[in-house]
């Protein structure tokens, strides 16, 4: 990885002296390995363990999970927040699992729209709940700081699955937990 930052950077040519880049291969690899991408590391992806005890009938919502990704296409960062919805089946899991969830799949190279299918995949295999909702809003650095350059803009996906998507009433009611703003005014913030 090292070998390769290196070659991207000789390939600015003389725009920076290469005294001022001697530690930026390794540190920019470290970054990259060790933090961005640690989605892929062996044993980085937690187990959605189902708990002990029997799960009641309601609603379990898990808001404000914040998640930095990194864009696959102009592998620059994009953050935000996952508000993760279930409705248990007969399983029922911790709710740091659920944010432990979100952390490993988002720290892979990702597009917003995946990282969400991905994360309801994963309840559905671990828990088999009856319906699953993930919601995530996020800011890319590839629509702020390059293209548009719109610095104030948030990109918000929205997946439902199960009786969420069967059932109307279900939805609005698993929409408005996920992110109040929705529910009121029709869009996310």
């Amino acid at each position: 990885m090292e070998k390769g930052i290196r070659m991207f950077l000789e390939g600015l040519g003389t725009a920076v002296s290469p005294a001022e880049l001697r530690h930026t291969p390794k540190l920019v690899a470290k970054a990259f390995s060790e933090e961005l991408l640690s989605g892929y590391a062996a044993g980085s992806m937690p187990r959605l363990s189902p708990l002990a005890e029997a799960p009641p009938n309601a609603l379990v919502v898990v808001r404000g999970i914040r998640f930095v990704s990194v864009c696959r296409h102009h592998l620059l960062p994009f953050q935000g927040e996952a508000s993760v919805a279930y409705l248990p089946g007969k399983k029922l899991a911790g709710f740091s699992s659920v944010a432990r969830l979100v952390e490993a799949l988002a720290r892979r190279l990702q597009i917003q729209e995946e990282l969400s299918e991905q994360i309801l995949d994963s309840l559905e295999k671990a828990l088999s709940p009856r319906g699953c909702a993930c919601l995530l809003e996020a800011t890319h650095q590839c629509m702020t700081c390059r293209g548009a350059r719109q610095v104030a803009s948030r990109v918000a996906t929205l997946r439902v699955r199960g009786v969420f998507e069967r059932e109307a009433t279900r939805r609005r009611e698993v929409i408005a937990l996920l992110h109040p703003a929705v529910s009121g005014s029709g869009a996310p913030r």
